[in-house]
Formats: structure tokens, sequence, C-alpha cells
């Protein structure tokens, strides 16, 4: 009987060179590049010399492929300036590849609480940028969320996320926009008690998500499971179009002007 490999209890590292078909892995902008934050040493935090992010090339079903992940253990899987600028150039090369009909398979690994408040605005343009990236990439491949770690997926990466054309959640994920601490601390414990973690994971985790319909795949916290769903969505998974096309829009129009211009050009 085969043991069963933990997905959640894996690096972040770890968890994209088991995705990937083996001996394919090769890391880029690895930690021996000392792409670290340059913020970080003033307010007397350690900087991680990969800034928390991980993009590795190879193949997946012996197609090229690429896989970010965010490192959960590293200040909460946050995001900020380089590890943002990481996860958007290498979505952006992926995009340039497929327009040179180099197809390129993508997934994302998100276990992220949001943007590095740290960084404060540089996270917002981070995650901004990343957003972009995922819309345009979309219209030449299915951009695969995987969220199965220990943080699951908050703030503005829950965003990102829900862009993907796809997603796969465990049933220790949680994915929602503002996470229990903030929501407790904002509210109250009349909204939602965080220390309650049974009613956090009915509220936000991945079982949950799944029969909202907000996840596309539910597994167990199985590396070979979660491989295989991989491997399904990335081949069936339908490519979708951008949202909308980029509007130019007239500073000097109402609100309500502006809505109706968006719903006469929509209709």
């Amino acid at each position: 009987m085969k043991t069963r490999i933990s997905f959640a209890e894996l690096s972040a590292r770890e968890r994209v060179r088991a995705l990937l078909d083996p001996g394919t892995f090769r890391e880029l902008i690895d930690p021996f590049e000392r792409m670290r934050s340059p913020y970080l040493a003033e307010q007397r935090i350690v900087a991680q010399s990969d800034d928390g992010v991980v993009v590795a090339r190879g193949t997946l079903g012996g197609e090229n492929a690429v896989i970010v992940a965010t490192d959960g253990r590293y200040l909460g899987g946050s995001i900020g300036e380089i590890g943002g600028a990481k996860i958007a150039g290498a979505l952006e090369c992926a995009a340039d590849a497929w327009a040179r009909n180099e197809r390129t398979r993508v997934a994302i690994l998100f276990d992220s609480g949001g943007i590095r408040l740290q960084e404060a605005n540089l996270g917002i343009l981070a995650v901004a940028e990343i957003c972009d990236a995922i819309v345009a990439l979309r219209a030449f491949t299915p951009v695969i969320a995987i969220v199965a770690g220990r943080v699951g997926v908050y703030g503005g990466m829950s965003i990102a996320a829900s862009l993907c054309s796809a997603s796969i959640v465990s049933e220790g994920a949680r994915v929602g926009l503002n996470g229990p601490d903030v929501v407790e601390e904002e509210a109250g414990l009349a909204e939602l008690d965080a220390r309650d973690r049974p009613l956090v994971w009915r509220a936000t985790g991945g079982r949950r998500r799944h029969a909202q319909g907000q996840a596309t795949r539910f597994v167990t916290d199985d590396v070979d499971v979660i491989r295989a769903a991989l491997h399904e969505l990335a081949i069936h998974a339908t490519p979708i179009a951008p949202i909308a096309p980029k509007i130019p829009i007239d500073p000097t129009l109402s609100l309500a002007d502006f809505d109706r211009e968006l719903g006469r050009r929509f209709s």
C-alpha cells in the first residue's frame, strides 16, 4: 500500500518539485540570486533570499510548464514588491511563449495571507500586476490555482486566485477576502470568533468553497491526488478570454452616466 504524502506539509519548493515531471524542476531566480526585499531590514525583519516566492520551469505531462508558489512559512506568504514581480514576470513570460506558439502549462500554488503590510502600497501594486497577468494569460491557456497549504489564501491574493481559470482546494484550505483575525478585529466577536477553528473552516474551508461553486475540484491532502487533478484541469479546463476589453474612460462622466455607458456596451 502506497504511503500518502501530505501536500500541506511540504515546503513551497517541495510542492512545486512534486507536481512537475520527475527530474525536470529548474528554479528561476533562486535564493542564490539574493533577490530579497530591501525594505524589511529597516523594520528589523530578516529578509528571505527568495522573498517567499518560488518560480520554476519544467514539464507537466511532457509539456512545458511554469509553476509558481508562495511560501506560507515566511511572513504568512505575504506578497511584496520582489515576490510579486517574480510571479507577474513568470506569468507574462508564459503568455509571451504562447504568443510564439510555445505551449506552456501554468499553475499557481497559493499559500498567502495577502499583501505584505510592511511594504504597503508596493504590495498592492504587486498584486494588481499579478491579477493583470493572470487575466492576460487566460486567453491562451487555463491558469490553475491550487490552494492546499497551511495558510490558505486571503486578501488581495484571494482575488488573484478567483481570477484563475480553475481551482483545486483541499480540506485544510481556507479561502476568503478577509482573514478571521481581521474580521474579528474590525467587526468584533459577535461577527466571528477567530479562535473558533471549526467555525472558521465551516465558513471559509475548502469543502465549503467547493460546495458553494467557488472551487473546481475538492481533493484530499495528497500529492498524487493533487497532481492528478492538476493534470486533468491543465488539459481539459477551457481557456477563457479577458473579463472585458479595455475601454477608454471619459473622466468627465458622472458615475450614473458611466454605469449607463457600461450597460450599453455590454448589453
